[in-house]
């Protein structure tokens, strides 16, 4: 009788439940803009691995109930309060089988009730499976500020601060993200495969907001560079011309003028000081052992600028939301990589998880930190997977390899060399490569959008330029070229060379108006003057893309550079020799960074060229015997592909 009852009793309650009407979204009314200020992430996706929990913002909003209607397998899990009584953190199960659609999240306070749309969307197929930038890739680092102006109707907008004003080396220029679009053939007749821009997020700072790292607003890229859309679209452009995008990101710091500055949702959401602190920047407090927990507590609490605020990664609010929105943006724009900025001066542990995090959801990706330092252990402690004596682990896939550009320009800038100078600062670099966990995870570059222009460092010599460019096309990791860099770009004047407006030059012919389109063959071939305005040989920048672009398309193909070993030999007198192979090819690069004509020494390298055959010349395509009568000119690189 019992079993009959209850039987009876749950099939009441199926019943009840299938006959209970749908949710009828004209029966609540629409929140207003002060109810609900801003609801994020923006929107999600069904069969995510990555939790969702809401940060809801709204006058008052702690005060209350919520629950998500609408469609099926989308149900509200957890309610947390903040310190400010205007956020509330919703956590939300979006269960397997739940069904795309616009959900509404329902707010509920003494009888009276709101909504809010929210779109949970369908995957995109194969999306968790996606590719990163690989050793088989050439990354082209672009400052869409400096790059090229493809709209001129945004170069100043009503809801930003800054105007254009491209006299102004610290102002906006008005490059955007559809002067990108527009290069995209440029870029790829170069020989990349992936771009790098610095931030396109919102940074509504009244000066210096051109660069982008001090975004306040996280989910909207600037109207100055263009919109959420545009930004989408760029990826799927460059995407059909076989060219991938990694987006760079800031976890360690916003800018002052951040919207939730004026309401923290938690005193602790941000590192805060009695007075201001910056950070030391020693971040070798990370690993040392000898140092005190106070130095470490500055470096990596301590703000960047007293313009940057530096977030706490410690609160899991803080580590959640930026899970989260990493995770928002590979999704929403099919983003392809991170290059997280000023890595080691996040709290190391949460870090750690964010990497993960993202990794769990994409094990494919690629995410290379910037972790600045000429110390080589210091630099390798950074990389996931290696074997730190404190256990550490940050899950970075990917390094920049700073003590080999900085040993690279300086042996450049060296005509002459005995031990310890020229070419031998560059072998001792890689003699240190038994310390890093995956070479092939390391990020080679010859500068970047902080460092001096590689053109002023060689003084302006296009012949060491292509020495440098060659190395970057053949030596182990990932390279990556500064846009402007494969042209021999210098500062805009002698005496800032180094400095952020002497070195983030405009690219000539991205600005209507501009005297020469270096974007263009006929241009290059016409180009007289440099960056600098100071007159250079006519069609330098043709010669020089020329050389770029034959080496990285060539690179494209060549597996042997993509994934084979190296092996070279102590340097000579300013020269230097290195083979790539593997079972099936040899690749042999030879450095005179000397002003004389050379020698090869061909036969003290037996071990590795017996029984090689077919050699090409790659920079010209032309069959070539290497011997010891070899002569190889002043300051150039001998490039020769071979067959086992």
């Amino acid at each position: 009788m019992i079993k009959k009852i209850i039987t009876a009793i749950a099939a009441a309650a199926l019943l009840a439940a299938c006959s209970a009407p749908a949710f009828d979204p004209a029966s609540v009314a629409d929140a207003t803009k002060d109810q609900v200020t801003r609801v994020e992430p923006l929107s999600w996706w069904t069969g995510m691995k990555t939790d969702l929990q809401l940060l809801v913002q709204g006058a008052g909003i702690s005060e209350y109930d919520v629950t998500i209607e609408g469609g099926k397998g989308v149900s509200v899990e957890k309610i947390n309060k903040a310190e400010s009584p205007n956020y509330l953190f919703v956590d939300v199960n979006v269960a397997p089988d739940a069904q795309p659609g616009t959900y509404y999240i329902v707010f509920s306070k003494d009888g009276q009730s709101f909504k809010y749309p929210y779109e949970i969307a369908a995957r995109a197929e194969g999306s968790a499976e996606r590719k990163s930038f690989t050793t088989a890739d050439m990354v082209y680092l672009i400052m869409p500020d400096r790059f090229a102006n493809g709209d001129a109707s945004n170069d100043s907008t009503d809801d930003t601060t800054e105007d254009a004003d491209r006299s102004n080396g610290h102002g906006r220029h008005g490059g955007d993200i559809q002067g990108v679009i527009d290069h995209l053939d440029y870029i790829s007749e170069l020989g990349a495969t992936y771009i790098w821009t610095t931030p396109f997020l919102e940074d509504n700072d009244p000066q210096g907001s051109y660069h982008g790292y001090a975004a306040s607003d996280y989910y909207h890229i600037d109207s100055r560079f263009g919109s959420n859309e545009l930004y989408k679209t760029l990826v799927d452009k460059a995407r059909e011309k076989g060219i991938g995008i990694i987006m760079d990101i800031v976890p360690n710091h916003c800018s002052y003028v951040h919207w939730w500055m004026e309401d923290l949702p938690f005193q602790d959401w941000i590192h805060q000081f009695p007075e201001y602190t910056g950070t030391n920047v020693a971040f070798s407090t990370n690993m040392d052992p000898n140092a005190s927990a106070k130095d470490l507590y500055i470096q990596e609490s301590g703000w960047f600028v007293p313009t940057m605020v530096d977030m706490n990664l410690d609160n899991p609010y803080v580590l959640k939301y930026f899970i989260q929105w990493g995770v928002w943006w590979i999704e929403y724009s099919g983003l392809n990589g991170f290059r997280v900025d000023t890595y080691p001066y996040n709290e190391k542990g949460p870090a750690s998880e964010w990497c993960k995090a993202i990794m769990n959801e994409y094990p494919n990706f690629n995410i290379v930190g910037e972790c600045w330092t000429s110390s080589i252990p210091q630099l390798a402690y950074w990389q996931g997977g290696n074997a730190n004596k404190d256990g550490f682990d940050s899950h970075l896939p990917s390094i920049m390899d700073f003590p080999l550009h900085d040993a690279l320009r300086a042996a450049l800038a060296e005509d002459h060399g005995g031990w310890g100078a020229g070419m031998s600062k560059v072998y001792d670099i890689l003699s240190h490569d038994f310390v890093y966990h995956d070479l092939s995870k390391m990020l080679i570059f010859p500068g970047n959008h902080d460092t001096a222009r590689i053109g002023d460092c060689v003084r302006k010599d296009p012949r060491a330029l292509k020495i440098a460019m060659t190395m970057m096309a053949t030596m182990r990791g990932i390279p990556q070229i500064f846009a402007g860099d494969e042209l021999m770009f210098v500062s805009s004047k002698p005496d800032n060379i180094g400095d952020h407006p002497g070195l983030r030059v405009d690219f000539p012919g991205g600005w209507e108006g501009d005297a020469i389109d270096l974007f263009t063959a006929e241009g290059r071939e016409a180009q007289t003057h440099n960056t600098d305005g100071l007159e250079v040989e006519k069609g330098q920048a043709a010669d020089l893309f020329n050389h770029v672009s034959r080496l990285f398309q060539w690179r494209k193909t060549a597996d042997v550079i993509h994934n084979g070993k190296t092996m070279h030999f102590m340097t000579r007198d300013n020269t230097y020799a290195y083979f790539r192979y593997d079972d099936d090819a040899v690749v042999f690069v030879y450095i005179n960074n000397n002003l004389e004509d050379v020698n090869v020494p061909w036969s003290y390298y037996s071990e590795i060229t017996e029984g090689l055959q077919g050699g090409v010349d790659v920079l010209t395509g032309e069959p070539v015997e290497v011997s010891d009568a070899t002569v190889v000119a002043p300051k150039t690189a001998l490039v020769v592909e071979y067959k086992r």
